[in-house]
């Protein structure tokens, strides 16, 4: 089930532990150039960033500390790890996608490893063929 994604906007979904799914705004960055930019130079992050395709991240010039969440193909979480700025994160095998939010906000959604999340897109957005 491999996905190929856009640049552009839409929602996380994080689905509930026998409750009501979480759904975070998300931004997509599929693009070479939207990917190599990521969150640098920003102070914070509302809601998610969706690298695609990434297999690992650095937080060289980052200003703030992140959570990195590894994805496979199908959009199930790998692993979760906070990374401080200045850090090299090491290739996840088989992670296809790598979803970033501000340090600690994942676990309170939900993501944590073995959870699928899918993504909704804003309209004019969508994977591509």
């Amino acid at each position: 089930m491999g996905r190929r994604f856009r640049d552009g906007r839409g929602r996380l979904v994080v689905p509930g532990g026998g409750g009501a799914a979480v759904t975070v705004p998300l931004e997509i960055a599929a693009s070479y150039r939207a990917r190599t930019r990521g969150l640098l130079g920003r102070d914070a992050v509302e809601g998610a960033l969706l690298l695609s395709p990434a297999g690992s991240v650095h937080t060289f010039g980052m200003r703030m500390p992140i959570d990195v969440a590894y994805l496979d193909r199908g959009l199930t979480v790998l692993s979760v790890r906070t990374m401080r700025p200045g850090r090299l994160g090491l290739p996840r095998p088989r992670s296809r996608h790598v979803l970033e939010a501000g340090a600690g906000v994942m676990a309170g959604w939900g993501v944590r490893t073995g959870v699928t999340v899918s993504v909704e897109f804003e309209t004019g957005f969508g994977p591509s063929s």
